[in-house]
């Protein structure tokens, strides 16, 4: 179960130029708001000064050379900072481009958990120039993910052999592999990480995030984040109020309750999309794709397919395309409806494999084989199995990933695997941190109603959770919503980042680029 995003700014993987986007055990204390680096201006009472003190070496960033990067040290272990040793967190900035217009910093952060936000400021400047304008537009590579101190536990093999065979097969001999390839999981990430595996958790991404904030000198922070950033932004909020300027989250994570609630919500979702929205779509286009001219009929088509590829896989080299992988590559295509016509034109292909041309094939391999990567399942598991605790019974996981591959296998199928990984992860003892929006400004939120990653029945539930919150809600499926083609949204956010007024009230947009271009949408009562 993935909670991924559009590549254009969120958890990144090959395929159909859509991002992807699980369970530890135990009980731990309620964090209180407002530790660390919540006294007066930009400082950070009770940071050890070799943090707080330190200058950021700026240089042109790598592979974005129009932004800033530099190397933060962090401790490893924000709550016992003298133990072990540090880690470094890669963050970039794009700075204001009307410096005598400057309000201040807006700080990103990247989806996944997993994905690489280091150069995401440098695509939303060129989206929204005018906020550009007025934020240093900042961002950072999450500690685990890229640039950063990184977490590497799975070799290209392992990664590929996690994802072989076919989730949906329930013979004994199947679900034994999936516990094994589970476990196994989880032994080497503990056993290769040194000990930074405990330390891989959004509270203490957060407590990264607020050293960043002081040492860029701003007493407040406005934020963007989608996906699972849209956890980020609500920790944060709830650990250093006082910092919380204007925040949007884009696509919400049920971050009120846990991982193991959230994820298996998931399977409804992504299924739901599936039959909603991309089997219609597909036999609406029966004339270009030649695939069936009603859902029932397309639906058939592709069992037909998938039952072909699980006898019958076709290779490339080390990756092979089965049935787990045609599943991967429609589960990367429901984050944005943009993707539908690539992944029909893929399944097309498909249909008259033998006279494909080379071309074709490439498509083909690039769509169904690159889902994820080594590095993003290694970080993807370790946040989610050590934020928040999950059921370790198996015999559970087994009974409920029966139900959930029957009812909704495109994502339930491999319920089991993912939860097997947390089952088997180390204890962890990571703060619980519950969001209310006590003391906090209002906060903006975006969702879609047919998201199939952060499935809207999840934000409705972290908006409740988040008191004094707004709610924009757009009539549609896709994943990430600001600068996404409907100006009603986009109006929404340009209004309260740059002049701090949100929505009077709940509020829904509807779909299409021009949606309530000019009007800010119908209220929602």
């Amino acid at each position: 179960m993935r909670h991924a995003s559009v590549r254009r700014r969120r958890a990144v993987t090959a395929g159909w130029g859509v991002a992807t986007a699980a369970v530890a055990a135990g009980v731990a204390a309620v964090v209180l708001p407002a530790t660390a680096g919540a006294s007066a201006g930009a400082g950070t009472a009770g940071v050890p000064a070799r943090y707080a003190d330190q200058r950021l070496a700026w240089r042109a960033c790598a592979d974005a050379p129009s932004l800033e990067c530099a190397a933060m040290t962090v401790p490893r272990d924000w709550h016992r900072p003298d133990a072990g040793e540090d880690l470094t967190v890669e963050v970039s900035r794009h700075r204001a481009t009307d410096p005598a217009r400057r309000r201040g910093v807006l700080m990103m952060a990247a989806g996944g958990p997993g994905a690489s936000g280091l150069t995401r400021p440098k695509g939303f400047a060129e989206r929204s120039p005018e906020l550009a304008a007025v934020y240093d537009v900042v961002g950072f590579d999450q500690r685990g993910v890229g640039r950063s101190t990184p977490l590497r536990c799975v070799t290209d093999a392992e990664f590929r052999d996690f994802f072989a065979h076919d989730f949906r097969d329930r013979s004994p001999a199947a679900i034994r592999g999936v516990l094994d390839r589970s476990r196994q999981l989880a032994r080497h990430c503990a056993s290769r990480s040194g000990d930074l595996l405990p330390y891989l958790t959004t509270d203490q991404a957060v407590r990264d995030m607020d050293l960043y904030r002081s040492l860029l000198g701003a007493p407040k922070l406005s934020y963007y984040g989608p996906s699972y950033a849209t956890m980020l932004g609500a920790y944060y909020a709830t650990e250093f109020p006082r910092r919380v300027d204007r925040f949007v989250l884009d696509s919400n994570i049920a971050f009120g309750g846990s991982w193991q609630t959230f994820e298996e919500g998931q399977p409804m979702s992504f299924q739901r999309r599936f039959e909603k929205d991309f089997l219609p779509w597909l036999a609406q286009n029966d004339a270009v794709y030649h695939y069936g001219r009603t859902p029932a009929q397309v639906q058939a088509r592709w069992e037909r397919r998938r039952a072909a590829l699980r006898e019958r896989p076709i290779r490339f080299g080390t990756s092979v395309l089965g049935p787990n992988q045609l599943d991967s590559g429609a589960i990367q295509a429901m984050y944005d409806a943009k993707a539908f016509p690539a992944l029909a034109q893929g399944l097309a292909v498909l249909e008259h494999w033998d006279t494909a041309s080379p071309q074709e094939k490439r498509a083909v391999q690039d769509g169904f084989t690159h889902y994820l990567s080594p590095d993003f399942l290694a970080d993807f598991s370790a946040v989610t199995c050590n934020d928040t605790p999950w059921t370790r019974d198996l015999d559970h996981w087994i009974r409920r990933s029966a139900k959930d591959t029957a009812d909704h296998p495109l994502m339930g199928a491999r319920e089991l695997a993912f939860a097997a990984t947390c089952a088997a992860w180390p204890a962890s003892d990571a703060p619980r941190v519950r969001v209310t929006g006590k003391g906090l400004p209002t906060t903006l939120m975006l969702n879609s109603r047919h998201d199939p990653a952060t499935y809207y029945e999840g934000a409705i539930t972290a908006h409740r959770a988040l008191r004094g919150s707004r709610l924009v809600t757009a009539d549609g499926g896709d994943h990430g919503l600001y600068r996404h083609g409907n100006a009603c949204v986009d109006n929404a956010v340009d209004a309260f980042l740059l002049r701090g007024t949100p929505p009077a009230r709940d509020t829904v947009c509807a779909s299409g680029a021009a949606a309530g271009a000019g009007s800010g949408g119908r209220v929602s009562r």
